[in-house]
């Protein structure tokens, strides 16, 4: 169950056995079917998941009920941390309600600590102090980046560097959701993949 998870994280941190096993019976699994909501708006994140197996987004809803969104979370060769680590940390951190709504798009397993569980932890060994600040850092430098890459790119740049680092989502992930994530309307992204050649009879439409 942990094999996943324990392999990413000795990618990060040189962590001996016997740290390991401090950790591990702390982590914890739960399955989300596929539609299932994870956690709702206003909902206070008191939990890190890290997405095993499946594929789940985060969005928001504006007031007339449409939602936008913001992240899509897998776990492939082609993940990292932010695709890996579901979690709104602002709600995490200010322990404030949540501006995010979490669905699984297919049956989901998650392996999760909760905020207790990781203060233990931080105090028991300087290796997941360190780890977390890891995922924090690059956490950070994911939303500059992407906050920039809104702003300077335009939707056929976004749209090729998407197809460039994570095609196989266009098989996963409904249209209108990743036309939401890059910004850009569903006709919009329909024609920019015709534009570039992009065929697949699988896409969610």
């Amino acid at each position: 169950m942990l094999k996943n998870f324990k392999k990413y994280m000795f990618e990060y941190v040189d962590m001996s056995e016997e740290e390991w096993d401090i950790k591990a019976d702390l982590f914890k699994s739960i399955f989300f079917k596929k539609g299932e909501i994870i956690s709702r708006m206003d909902d206070v994140h008191d939990r890190i998941y890290f997405i095993n197996r499946g594929v789940a987004r985060a969005y928001t809803i504006d007031g007339d009920g449409k939602d936008y969104t913001w992240s899509i979370y897998f776990n492939d060769e082609n993940a990292h941390m932010v695709n890996l680590f579901m979690i709104d940390y602002d709600s995490f951190i200010n322990k404030s309600p949540s501006r995010l709504e979490f669905e699984a798009l297919e049956e989901c397993h998650f392996i999760y600590l909760t905020y207790e569980d990781i203060e233990f932890l931080h105090v028991q060994t300087s290796k997941m102090l360190l780890f977390s600040k890891r995922m924090s850092d690059l956490a950070y430098c994911y939303l500059h980046h992407r906050v920039i890459d809104t702003q300077s790119k335009s939707a056929k740049e976004r749209f090729e560097e998407f197809m460039q680092t994570t095609p196989h989502l266009l098989e996963k992930v409904p249209q209108y959701h990743i036309a939401s994530f890059l910004g850009i309307t569903p006709i919009h992204l329909s024609r920019l993949k015709k534009e570039l050649g992009v065929v697949n009879s699988h896409i969610k439409l």
